[in-house]
């Protein structure tokens, strides 16, 4: 096999041709390997190679639907037990993982090859992948733009070709954003589809989602299938489909109901070209005979903002109040990570629960717009890949953060909320990118990014498809039908071609 053929291939055919001996797993592993000898110097997609592990692996036999292919994972929360999970930062850089998660176990036990784990910004947090600790990953559509975030780095090596489908995770966009930025599909599932256990019962609240990113639409049903279900100390189970996701996609999915919007729900300005990807998606719809109306849920979107926010400042705050009950210290972090934590020490265990009470309000909302819609549709960001200049925080905001930091008033103004306009505009200003994808999170519910548009200057920008909780074979099948209609497997950039 050419390395050309091997990253034409998805994860379905390539196990498809381990299981009719057409190719072996040391095969692949090879040419997985020379891929990324190939291509991660230039695109800093994998942050820990594990190639010792996986040619153990391959020397055994190996059984299950992903038998024999070589995969990565994320380097947060996917938990390999032995190698740390860094999520971007020197602190967790140092602490192995004692246990796999439920995650990289049942990939394990479906017989794929994990080849290493891909960059993430520091805890995951942003939309954008450039920690301190392991560098930028660069887009391999266009070098001077970021592949998105918090999944970046799988992003980046799936559409460059190193793997056919790589672990990625969903707190506030992190499948979608980097999905729409590199040409992949990125399903996120609704809460409790997959188990993060059994490090953490729930990530932030439940508003995170484990998923994966792939090209093909079949290798997203059929890592669903091997990911979903409840695991023993789980806070909840959600009721399993009548069948196999994989043979659910490839039903019809009738004659659907979609409203759509292309207004930010925070009224930030909305890119031209978002705006015609949307436009591109529903003349699409329209020829497969959807009913494609305007219409959006009744929801205010600067509150579910600021619940946004309330639980990011919350989280990353007791995430670092552990590090420091381990030994670290804040200076460990970086500046931005410790900025907010030093917010979400601010905040009273009030105040936080308040915010949270107020998710229902979402859910309600999209509880009403789906009696009338089977699904919504919006741009998946409202902006075309961003250079990563674009995401750099401004030299006068990180001046001022250094000195609150440093003199130790960061936390007293925010306790009485002298810093309030500074955190409007940070929020602001990053929420101008992604405004769209953190309303599935706050309301648990599932989401896809599809590749259907790029712009004119051969930038993959994607929509997002947001539908009820448990309906992930909806979106499956309505993808399947894209993806036939608008296909999309056969575009690379030029990097993955030479």
């Amino acid at each position: 096999m050419s390395p050309n053929e091997y990253s034409s291939q998805d994860a379905t055919d390539l196990a498809r041709l381990v299981r009719e001996r057409e190719v072996t797993p040391s095969e692949l592993l090879r040419l997985a390997i020379d891929q990324y000898h190939r291509l991660n110097p230039t695109l800093n997609a994998v942050c820990q190679p594990m190639f010792d592990i996986a040619q153990k692996r391959v020397q055994a036999s190996l059984d299950g639907p992903l038998a024999g292919v070589p995969i990565l994972i994320k380097d947060a929360i996917q938990d390999y037990a032995g190698l740390p999970t860094a999520s971007g930062s020197k602190v967790f850089a140092r602490i192995p993982a004692r246990r796999h998660s439920h995650i990289v176990q049942r990939l394990l036990d479906a017989g794929a090859v994990i080849i290493g784990k891909t960059n993430t910004p520091e805890l995951a947090l942003k939309g954008v992948t450039d920690p301190e600790l392991f560098g930028s990953t660069l887009n391999p559509w266009n070098l001077a733009h970021s592949p998105g975030g918090s999944s970046g780095g799988s992003a980046a090596a799936v559409a460059a070709g190193m793997v056919p489908l790589a672990g990625a995770n969903d707190g506030g966009g992190s499948i979608r954003i980097p999905a729409a930025y590199c040409g992949l599909f990125g399903l996120r599932p609704s809460r409790g589809r997959v188990s993060v256990g059994p490090a953490a019962a729930e990530i932030w609240e439940g508003a995170n989602s484990d998923g994966v990113l792939t090209r093909s639409v079949r290798d997203s049903a059929l890592a669903l299938d091997i990911l979903s279900g409840a695991q023993p100390g789980d806070p909840f189970a959600i009721a399993p489909p009548e069948t196999t996701f994989s043979e659910l996609a490839k039903r019809d999915p009738g004659r659907l109901r979609i409203g759509f919007s292309c207004r930010s729900p925070v009224d930030t300005p909305v890119h031209r070209d978002a705006v015609r990807a949307l436009e591109d998606a529903v003349a699409v719809l329209q020829d497969l005979g959807h009913e494609v109306v305007e219409s959006e849920p009744q929801y205010d979107g600067q509150l579910l903002a600021e619940c946004y926010l309330t639980m990011y400042f919350g989280q990353v705050a007791a995430t670092l109040d552990e590090a420091r009950a381990m030994g670290a210290r804040d200076e460990e972090f970086e500046l931005l990570t410790r900025a907010l934590a030093a917010f979400g020490r601010s905040l009273s265990s009030a105040s936080y629960v308040r915010s949270h009470r107020q998710w229902n309000q979402f859910s309600q909302a999209l509880g009403l717009f789906y009696q009338q819609h089977d699904l919504f549709l919006t741009p998946a960001v409202a902006h075309p890949p961003v250079r990563h200049e674009q995401a750099r925080l401004p030299d006068r905001q990180r001046t001022t953060l250094e000195w609150l930091l440093r003199t130790g008033l960061l936390p007293l103004l925010a306790r009485y909320g002298k810093l309030d306009r500074m955190v409007e505009n940070m929020a602001r200003r990053n929420l101008t990118f992604v405004p769209f994808t953190q309303l599935a999170n706050l309301t648990g519910t599932p989401a896809m990014s599809v590749p259907l548009y790029w712009t004119e200057n051969n930038l993959p920008l994607g929509v997002q498809f947001c539908g009820p909780v448990g309906s992930e074979a909806l979106l499956l099948q309505l993808a399947t039908q894209l993806e036939q209609a608008r296909p999309w497997r056969d575009r690379w950039p030029a990097l993955a071609l030479e």
